[in-house]
């Protein structure tokens, strides 16, 4: 095994791995049969990561991409539907859904459709989706203030951090060595964003067990 296979197969169990722990969530839902104390956004928006990885994988015949991406998208539309099953407010669920559906159905078109296919396609899709996947890694920075101003961890998941740190490391390093950079560049702030929460962790104490359930955007 070379070691880009090697990468490539780090890269699909680390991700399925880190995708997997939203378990934590579904089996909670199943248990109390409410989907309250749950967030739904981090399902639809991995999703449509999810989703556009999977097409950008799809286009450059990269079986690692679609793997990942493929399964990814199946245990997050599995989230969903669930959600929606015990969700309260299902009008306000059914609504995110929806939006979600019409933006892909426009990216699909303009991809597809209005895009040049080729190197200008898969360039303007890797850029799209780049952009999506650092926003999802930086999102969670807006609770450094509160977690420095409370000297408390626990709005943090220890395992989520560690399963978040070897995903974005294997990928960067992937995408390195297949000289990709939309695949290499947005996976670097993960590194950043892992590592400064591990400062955090060791800074303010040890690791709390009680530490919040898995929450997808916050990787």
């Amino acid at each position: 095994m070379d070691f880009l296979q090697f990468l490539s197969c780090a890269c699909v169990v680390f991700t399925v791995g880190m995708f997997s722990t939203g378990l934590t969530d579904l089996m909670k839902m199943r248990a109390t049969e409410s989907a309250d104390n749950v967030q739904f956004l981090p399902f639809l928006t991995t999703c449509l990561n999810n989703l556009g990885w999977l097409y950008y994988g799809m286009l450059k015949k990269d079986s690692t991409l679609m793997i990942v991406n493929f399964i990814g998208a199946s245990l997050q539309s599995l989230y969903i539907f669930t959600y929606f099953r015990y969700a309260k407010e299902k009008r306000r669920v059914l609504l995110q859904t929806l939006v979600l559906a019409c933006v892909l159905c426009v990216a699909w078109v303009y991809f597809s459709m209005v895009v040049p296919q080729g190197d200008t396609q898969l360039s303007q899709l890797g850029l799209a989706c780049s952009v999506f996947t650092v926003s999802m890694y930086l999102s969670p920075l807006t609770d450094l203030v509160e977690i420095v101003r409370t000297r408390s961890v626990e709005r943090l998941s220890f395992p989520l951090t560690v399963a978040t740190f070897f995903t974005s490391t294997s990928w960067t390093l992937y995408g390195l060595q297949l000289q990709d950079f939309y695949i290499m560049v947005p996976n670097t702030p993960g590194i950043v964003t892992s590592l400064i929460r591990f400062f955090l962790f060791w800074h303010f104490g040890a690791v709390s067990r009680d530490s919040l359930p898995y929450r997808l955007i916050q990787t």
